[in-house]
């Protein structure tokens, strides 16, 4: 019996976000609106999206031991996160700088802080975190070194999730327990070691190619492909009007472990995860516009 349907392993960052008429050229100031901060980074989201959509998820990461540390602290606990795994101190918090322009398009650069201080050492430390879960998901935000310890460290029966972002080539071993890797278009490239010809179907071979067992591509407002040794299959998009996509991709991400966990298809999970990656992009900000099960229904 397992503790949890998904374990995270990953980043918290507080996110600063300016809403912008139009996102800055090179050498170019534009004015913003006022600063609005947010819990956000990869892998707080992800745990979040999962523990809004009723999944008992739990978050391995490590936040400074300041304000931005407390607020994403709260955040996680009241989203029924468990966060035992939260380790605090050794660098201030995460920080993403976003810029939000009118269409809901975002530009972000992150400065780590305490995200690059999760180590191997800390995967090994919480062996019984690992043990508990189902699913483990994990993205890039984290150096690639403890990504690789959690793949060593996962228990036989574990399926292991990755959003490689931000992109950068793998490791073998990684890829081979990818099960799915989620990628969009530019992430495709960077894993894959250059350019990508041909259709998205194209893509998900190129990948399949490189050693995960399962492959899905997100391709925006045209949905996803999920792609398998045996099929590949086009799950259709779901039509809303944009406001902010922050965080969509990793709600998408983590509505798909956890259906994964709980016994669906994979195709029938990135379905769903198409459903609640669009009902996140209906609201401003990252983790506070996550739906719950009962909104995701209703789409």
């Amino acid at each position: 019996m397992y503790d949890y349907d998904l374990l995270v392993v990953g980043s918290a960052n507080a996110d600063l976000v300016i809403r912008v008429e139009r996102r800055p050229a090179a050498g170019e100031t534009v004015l913003g609106s006022d600063l609005v901060v947010h819990p956000g980074g990869k892998g707080a989201n992800q745990a979040v999206a999962a523990a809004r959509l009723g999944a008992r998820t739990a978050l391995l990461a490590r936040v400074g031991d300041d304000g931005h540390g407390r607020l994403l602290l709260q955040s996680q606990r009241a989203a029924g996160v468990d966060p035992a795994g939260v380790l605090v101190g050794g660098a201030p918090t995460g920080v993403a700088l976003i810029t939000v322009d009118p269409s809901g398009d975002n530009s972000i650069v992150v400065s780590p802080g305490a995200n690059a201080r999760l180590a191997p050492e800390d995967v090994r430390a919480a062996s019984g975190l690992l043990q508990a879960s189902r699913v483990v998901s994990a993205q890039l935000e984290i150096p690639l070194e403890t990504v690789v310890e959690v793949v060593r460290s996962l228990p036989s029966g574990t399926r292991f999730v990755l959003n490689p972002s931000p992109p950068r080539p793998l490791p073998a071993e990684v890829l081979a327990a990818c099960d799915p890797l989620i990628v969009n278009e530019h992430e495709a490239r960077v894993i894959a070691g250059g350019e990508l010809d041909g259709s998205p179907e194209d893509w998900a071979a190129a990948l399949l190619a490189l050693g995960p067992r399962s492959v899905v591509v997100t391709l925006g407002a045209e949905g996803a492909l999920v792609a398998t040794g045996e099929a590949m299959t086009r799950i259709k998009s779901v039509k809303v009007d944009a406001v902010d996509t922050t965080g969509a991709g990793d709600a998408f991400t983590a509505a798909l472990a956890w259906r994964l966990g709980a016994g669906s298809s994979l195709p029938d999970a990135a379905a769903y995860a198409a459903r609640v990656g669009a009902a996140a992009v209906t609201r401003p900000g990252a983790q506070e516009s996550f739906p719950t099960a009962e909104e995701v229904e209703s789409l």
